[in-house]
């Protein structure tokens, strides 16, 4: 297993913020999503370390783990480390003075550990969780049951199999991919297709436990700029003072682009703008999006000089008379 520097892969720093890594995920995700370059064989596989990357790092906790485990496994990993004893010496290093001592992990315990299933986790995260649970530290064969008590047991007894997968807004509108690893080896990688929205339930036939189906349970995370209401987004645009009143063009950005709208002369705070077409994909047919509704919020000027508060002031002198 190579070591993924997320951070590279999105052109981040470390301690860039969650702003700044959702800029970059969907800078770099139009710029190399494959149906923009069917001539470049790289640029899939691109795609997919991007998404990769951003499903740790846009989440709190993930990122906490791979800011943690990850620097490890990279040091252990130059230092010529193999995989497979790459958990046992870590294990002895976290578990010295609590030999002996083991107990069974609760369902509860192993919903917040994994957050409902490994369809969560990246390649990174499934291939190093993987790893620990099929080897023991000497090599030997360890009973998922055994590590996760009735949580595991369930699992081996479904012939249809329901992984919850979270995925940003971008991702739910470019459609995007995960890497799921069964504890016997299996790997499968699941594609989500544009225009899932929350409740989407995503069906790999014969790719559950003894022929049964997998269902990928989709739930898109909030976005800070977009409210989705069905295929439909809406979001808020500032407006200045003087555009609102005089009429002009102001940019809007929409989640794949940037258009010009012209705001007519008299615009009221709150009017509404239908921008047809600029909404999310449909998910039976991708090629047919919905609407981008932008309301307007008019931003009153600050730090006005003498000489604005006298223009002001005659205005409303005039409108008064």
């Amino acid at each position: 297993m190579d070591y993924k520097d997320y951070y590279n892969i999105l052109g981040v720093s470390k301690s860039a913020s969650q702003d700044e890594i959702k800029k970059a995920y969907r800078k770099l995700a139009r710029k190399y999503h494959p149906d923009l370059n069917k001539e470049d064989p790289q640029a899939e596989q691109r795609f997919k370390d991007i998404n990769e990357a951003n499903e740790v790092l846009s989440d709190a906790e993930k990122r906490k783990m791979y800011d943690q485990f990850g620097s490890q496994w990279q040091q252990y990993q130059r230092g010529g480390g193999r995989p497979d004893d790459f958990w046992s010496q870590w294990g002895a290093q976290q578990g010295a003075g609590r030999r002996g001592q083991t107990r069974t992990v609760s369902p509860e315990e192993f919903e917040q550990m994994f957050g409902g299933g490994s369809g969560g986790f990246s390649d990174f995260f499934e291939t190093l969780f993987g790893q620990m649970g099929a080897r023991g530290a000497g090599g030997q064969q360890v009973n998922f049951n055994d590590i996760f008590g009735q949580q595991g047991q369930s699992i081996r007894r479904s012939r249809d199999v329901e992984h919850m997968i979270e995925i940003s807004l971008a991702e739910a509108f470019y459609g995007t991919s995960r890497t799921i690893q069964w504890e016997d080896g299996r790997s499968i990688e699941a594609k989500i297709p544009r225009g899932v929205k929350t409740g989407s339930r995503v069906r790999l036939k014969g790719q559950g436990q003894d022929g049964g189906h997998l269902y990928l349970s989709i739930k898109v995370k909030p976005d800070g700029q977009y409210k989705r209401d069905g295929d439909d987004l809406k979001t808020e645009i500032p407006v200045d003072l003087y555009t609102a009143l005089l009429g002009g063009q102001i940019d809007v950005s929409t989640i794949d682009r940037t258009v010009k709208l012209t705001i007519p002369a008299g615009t009221a705070n709150g009017k509404q703008f239908r921008l047809r077409g600029l909404g999310m994909p449909n998910l039976k047919k991708p090629e047919e999006r919905g609407n981008l509704y932008a309301t307007v919020e008019v931003q009153l000027p600050t730090d006005l000089s003498d000489e604005e508060k006298e223009l002001f002031e005659k205005l409303k002198q005039l409108r008064e008379t």
